[in-house]
C-alpha cells in the first residue's frame, strides 16, 4: 500500500511538473511531450487521416493488379511524405502531391488535419510544383511573443517585427515592400508594432521622419533619434515640401551618375549608386494620418489636397530615392479628402489591428483578399498586439508583436542619437530635445560653532 502511494504522489508530481513547465516553457514541453506524442499519431494514422479529408488517389493498375493476385482490395493512395522534423514552434512534413491534386486541396482540409493529430493550427504552403509543405504547429505561439533569443540575420532596411501564427517571424523588408499602411483602434497594438519599428530603424543609418499632429505626443518620445518632425498641419505640409525637394535632388543625383563618362553608373534608384556616392535612406513615419488630413474650412481643404498629392508623389517616386513611407491611423479613406484612395493604393504594405468597424478593415485588406479582412474583425479586444499583415500578392497571415514599453523605446532612441545623419535640408525642422538637468549641488548645512 506505502508502494502505491508512493507511485501515485510521484505520477501527481510529474503531471504538475508537466503542466507548470507547459504553462511557462512550452517550447520545452513541445520537445519533453508534444512533439513524441504527435509525430506517433502523425505516423500510426497518416494513411487513414488522408483517406478520411479526401486527399488520396486510387491505386494505380500495377498495384490494382497485384491486389487481385494476392487476393486483396487496393486501397487508395496518400501523397508520399517525408519524416515529420520538429521545429521550434511544431513540425513541418514535405508531401509530393499524387497527380490530379492541388495545394488548395490540402489548404481546404487544414482545419480537419488539425483535428485528426491535435495540433494547434496546420498551415500548407506550396515549395516548389508538385510538392508542398505541411506545417503543425504545436500550441498558440501569439499566446506570449517575446523579441528572438538570437538577432535574426537580416540585410540592411529589413526588420522582424512581429511572429506569425505559423512560427515564423515577419520581416519587413522596406526594399520589397517601400511603402506600408498600418490601421487599429486605441488600445489594439498599433502604437507598439510602431514602437518596434522605429527601435529596429534606429540601430541603422537611416533618417527618420516623423510627421503626428496631435501635438506630437506619440512620436515626441523619439526625438531623440528623428532627423525632423512636424506637429502641426501647416508645419507638416512644409515639411513635404522639404521631402519633395530631397527627392528631386536624388533624382538629378541619379540622372547625373548614369550619364557618360568613365566612372558612370547606370542605375535608376540610390541602390545602384556607389556606397560613397548613394544617399542615407529615409522613413518617413505619418502618424495618426486623419488629424493631418482633418478641414474645418476652404483652407485646410486646400492644404489637405496638397498635402495628399505630396504624398502620393513620395509613395509613387520615392522607392527609387530611398525615401519610404509608414501611414499609421485609425482610419483610411476616402473620406479624408480628394487622392486618400489613390495613396492608400500605393501603401502595398497592410498591417490592420483590431478596428471598430467591418468598413476600416476593408479599407485595410479589403482590396487585396476579402477573407483576410474578416480575419481583422475577428480579432479579440483581450489580445492587443495581434494583427493581419497583407501585401499586394493576396497573402495574409496573423501576427503578433513583442511588446515593448514607451520608456525602453524611448531609451533606445536616446542610445542611438548619434546615429542621425547630415541632412541639411531636414535641419530646420530638427526637433528640440531636452537634456536632463544636472543634479543641484548639494547646499552646505550651518551648524553651531562650539568651543
Amino acid at each position: 500500500m506505502t508502494d502505491a502511494l508512493w507511485i501515485l504522489l510521484l505520477a501527481v508530481l510529474v503531471a504538475a511538473a508537466l503542466a507548470a513547465v507547459r504553462r511557462r516553457l512550452p517550447v520545452l514541453f513541445w520537445w519533453l511531450v508534444g512533439y513524441p506524442a504527435v509525430t506517433l499519431r502523425v505516423l500510426t494514422t497518416y494513411r487513414a487521416t488522408m483517406d478520411a479529408c479526401g486527399l488520396t488517389v486510387p491505386a494505380s493498375a500495377m498495384r490494382r493488379a497485384t491486389a487481385r493476385m494476392v487476393g486483396r482490395q487496393a486501397v487508395p493512395v496518400p501523397p508520399r511524405r517525408s519524416l515529420p522534423l520538429p521545429t521550434g514552434s511544431g513540425l513541418v512534413m514535405r508531401l509530393r502531391m499524387a497527380a490530379g491534386q492541388a495545394p488548395e486541396d490540402f489548404n481546404a482540409s487544414a482545419d480537419r488535419l488539425q483535428h485528426a493529430w491535435g495540433a494547434h493550427a496546420v498551415h500548407v504552403r506550396p515549395t516548389k510544383p508538385g510538392r508542398l509543405e505541411l506545417r503543425l504547429v504545436g500550441w498558440d505561439v501569439l499566446a506570449d511573443v517575446r523579441p528572438p533569443r538570437r538577432r535574426l540575420r537580416t540585410e540592411p532596411l529589413t526588420l522582424p517585427l512581429a511572429l506569425r501564427e505559423d512560427g515564423h517571424w515577419h520581416v519587413r523588408d522596406f526594399r520589397t515592400v517601400p511603402h506600408e499602411l498600418i490601421l487599429g483602434a486605441t488600445q489594439s497594438g498599433k502604437s507598439v508594432y510602431l514602437r518596434n519599428l522605429l527601435c529596429g530603424l534606429a540601430r541603422q543609418p537611416v533618417a527618420l521622419v516623423g510627421i503626428d499632429c496631435k501635438w506630437g505626443v506619440e512620436l515626441a518620445p523619439f526625438a531623440a533619434r528623428l532627423s525632423a518632425l512636424a506637429d502641426a498641419p501647416d508645419r507638416a505640409n512644409d515639411l513635404l515640401d522639404v521631402l519633395v525637394d530631397e527627392m528631386e535632388a536624388r533624382f538629378r543625383l541619379i540622372g547625373m551618375k548614369g550619364g557618360t563618362g568613365p566612372d558612370a553608373v547606370l542605375t535608376s534608384d540610390v541602390w545602384g549608386l556607389p556606397e560613397k556616392a548613394r544617399p542615407v535612406p529615409v522613413v518617413v513615419v505619418v502618424d495618426e494620418v486623419a488629424e493631418l488630413f482633418l478641414a474645418t474650412s476652404k483652407d485646410d481643404e486646400k492644404r489637405r489636397d496638397a498635402m495628399v498629392t505630396k504624398l502620393i508623389r513620395l509613395a509613387q517616386l520615392g522607392r527609387a530615392a530611398g525615401i519610404y513611407l509608414e501611414v499609421c491611423g485609425q482610419r483610411f479613406g476616402a473620406e479624408l479628402g480628394k487622392g486618400a484612395t489613390m495613396l492608400r493604393a500605393q501603401l502595398t504594405g497592410r498591417v490592420c489591428h483590431r478596428v471598430n468597424d467591418e468598413t476600416s478593415a476593408n479599407m485595410a485588406l479589403g482590396d487585396i483578399a476579402p477573407e483576410a479582412a474578416l480575419a481583422a474583425t475577428r480579432i479579440p479586444a483581450e489580445r492587443p498586439g495581434v494583427a493581419v499583415v497583407g501585401d499586394s500578392s493576396g497573402g495574409w497571415s496573423r501576427v503578433r508583436s513583442p511588446h515593448l514599453t514607451l520608456e525602453d523605446a524611448a531609451a533606445v532612441c536616446r542610445d542611438t542619437s548619434g546615429l542621425i545623419p547630415e541632412l541639411p535640408r531636414l535641419d530646420t525642422f530638427r526637433p528640440v530635445v531636452a537634456q536632463p538637468s544636472a543634479a543641484p549641488a548639494a547646499q552646505p548645512i550651518a551648524r553651531p560653532v562650539t568651543g
